[in-house]
């Protein structure tokens, strides 16, 4: 295990669920001590959401692999107290609750920046910390639908569709590291903290990118397309004898679309004035997919990602997830990673696609035990003894182990 790239950095990780952890978790995997601070008696709700090996949850073990756990009771005085003076030695805080809940806590941006001129605090929230909507929860099913996201997913002759992934959690996170990291970059030369702000609805408008260009250019509404792209043809997804595959011919390379109708055996269509250019093609859409789907049926998925690879096109099977994740080049770049958990056994999941020639982005553990690090953690930043760490257990500020009933959970 190499040291990673932000060694030496402490993160006190407030986040639950998906996007807050998913952020923390990049950078845990890049070296942060990330020390996830969980709410007795419970902890992270993700402990609560299958699938479940030996009792514990896989979910939450693939987006808080590597992290420290320590549980306080921050609606208490001396858990208040306590926080306080981790966050004194902190670099970052994270939290994703709902704008104003940590004020309430009397553990706001401002007053923890009192404490620690220096830290990074982090608010992942559905839709920020100012707005008409700031206080209003989201989750990611209703930013992607806010956002316009869904609106552009799936078939035209069927109902929006949710993208398949947790895109509305996960690029918030991917913004919340960003913006981190540039904070902690800004610090190296003004020596001061500041407060990343990122909405999840913010960012789901980031992501349309062309969506929201082509709107404003045209006034039009853009639309579900399916598996194609609105300005270039052929750019989708084909059914072939066996399967599907996925085909793109490259902008600019004059000659792939000829060599395609080859390879199709449909030479007639390399001049059809209606299909001679990708803007025509994209335009007569509707007229030409029967025909190169008749044409790809009659041939194997692997024969024809071969014969296309061969003319040097952007070509690749349709893959199940089962398939994606034991393809040789996945394999190759060491992108499923193997953990040990103390009463699960060996975890599989997928790695950090971080490739830095000599500081990379790796999976460092498993996820905690709930408030397995309490002690250790109190003993590294704060100097507490044992006894000091037992008495504040006794008082029910801190835990030091404990967690969900899984098994409760499952029959209630």
């Amino acid at each position: 295990m190499t040291q990673g790239a932000l060694a030496g950095l402490r993160v006190l990780d407030l986040t639950w669920v998906l996007a807050g952890p998913y952020a923390s978790m990049v950078l845990c995997d890049l070296g942060a001590e990330v020390v996830k601070v969980e709410r007795p008696p419970d902890g992270d709700v993700a402990r609560t959401t299958g699938p479940f090996v030996n009792n514990e949850s896989a979910y939450f073990q693939s987006i808080n692999r590597g992290k420290r756990s320590i549980a306080i009771d921050l609606r208490s005085e001396r858990g208040k107290a306590l926080f306080l003076d981790l966050t004194e030695r902190a670099d970052v805080v994270m939290e994703n609750f709902t704008p104003g809940a940590m004020e309430r806590l009397g553990l706001g941006y401002e007053v923890l920046s009192q404490r620690n001129p220096r830290l990074i605090y982090a608010a992942t929230s559905g839709f920020g910390q100012t707005g008409p909507q700031r206080e209003k929860p989201a989750l990611d099913v209703v930013v992607q639908g806010m956002g316009g996201v869904m609106s552009i997913t799936g078939y035209p002759d069927g109902p929006p569709a949710r993208v398949g992934t947790s895109v509305g959690d996960i690029s918030a996170g991917l913004y919340t590291a960003i913006g981190i990291l540039a904070a902690l970059r800004e610090r190296e030369m003004s020596g001061a903290g500041q407060l990343v702000d990122i909405s999840m609805l913010d960012c789901q408008i980031a992501i349309l990118e062309n969506a929201v260009v082509r709107y404003f250019a045209t006034g039009e509404e853009p639309q579900r397309l399916g598996t194609r792209h609105p300005s270039a043809t052929p750019f989708q997804a084909f059914p072939t004898s066996d399967g599907w595959l996925v085909l793109a011919l490259a902008w600019g390379v004059d000659n792939q679309w000829a060599l395609l109708c080859s390879a199709l055996d449909r030479v007639d269509l390399i001049d059809d004035p209606r299909f001679d250019t990708s803007f025509k093609r994209t335009q007569n859409h509707a007229a030409l997919e029967p025909e190169l789907f008749e044409a790809m049926r009659k041939r194997p998925t692997a024969e024809w990602v071969a014969l296309f690879e061969g003319y040097g096109m952007a070509v690749g099977p349709l893959n199940t997830v089962g398939e994606a994740v034991t393809q040789e080049q996945i394999e190759a770049r060491e992108m499923i990673a193997e953990v040990q958990h103390p009463s699960v056994g060996t975890l599989q999941m997928a790695a950090s696609p971080l490739r830095l020639s000599r500081t990379p982005g790796q999976v460092r553990g498993a996820g905690p035990l709930y408030g397995a690090h309490t002690k250790d953690v109190l003993r590294e930043w704060l100097g507490l003894g044992d006894d000091a760490v037992e008495e504040l257990a006794g008082a029910g500020v801190v835990e030091t182990a404990g967690g969900p009933d899984i098994e409760q959970y499952l029959r209630a």
